[in-house]
């Protein structure tokens, strides 16, 4: 499959919404129907770990399993409907300069990091972390409410006997994908802090979101 790029003509300046998130750090907000949101990779090679709920009932989430069985393709892009376990479309890529994100690959958490890099890792902050964090302190959420994840800006491939294989980045400075909410959603990020995995450098950095109302 080739990999699609499209640019969007959408300014900042006209945006109703605009923060930057710092490495390591986790955000919430509500993007309601019809909006359209930017991750911008500002730094290059940075994972965006990302949850979607249904703002309206959150017990309606992103589903991997749902999203890969509707598009046949494990990499997220150009024209992705992320879909829900009730598989409802929750929202769709309609601009992005990188390509090829990741939705197998879950998020960092301190007992993975101790098995991949070492012991010495156990206590290093992750992104599983501060989804917890997050959830916990919102009313009607806990931990249960903690999903499989999209990582935006991350490359994990799969080789041809179906293994994923954690890349180097293929994003870089300014990289941005756009998503437009079909339905009213809650988005959850971690703005990954991982230090151990060659994919950004080993320098965490920050990501901008930017919402506008289409």
């Amino acid at each position: 499959m080739v990999t699609e790029y499209l640019e969007s003509n959408r300014k900042e300046a006209d945006a109703v919404y605009v923060e930057t998130v710092k490495a390591g750090n986790g955000w919430m907000h509500t993007v309601k129907k019809g909006q359209v949101l930017r991750i911008v990779d500002v730094n290059g090679n940075q994972a965006v770990d990302t949850i979607f709920y249904n703002a309206d009932d959150i017990y309606e989430r992103y589903s991997v399993q749902q999203t890969v069985q509707a598009q046949r393709n494990a990499l997220v892009g150009l024209g992705t409907e992320l879909r829900s376990n009730d598989d409802n479309v929750m929202l769709k890529v309609v601009a992005d300069t990188c390509g090829d994100h990741d939705t197998l690959g879950s998020a960092c958490s301190c007992e993975s990091n101790m098995i991949r890099y070492g012991f010495h890792t156990r206590y290093m902050h992750a992104c599983r972390e501060t989804f917890l964090a997050k959830l916990l302190a919102t009313p009607g959420m806990d931990k249960r409410d903690q999903v499989n994840n999209l990582n935006f800006f991350m490359y994990v491939p799969l080789d041809a006997e179906g293994r994923l294989n954690f890349a180097d980045g293929i994003s870089s400075p300014g990289k941005y994908i756009e998503l437009q909410a079909m339905m009213n959603v809650i988005v959850l990020v971690s703005n990954c802090p991982q230090l151990n995995n060659p994919c950004n450098g080993y320098d965490p950095t920050p990501v901008k979101m930017i919402i506008w109302d289409n």
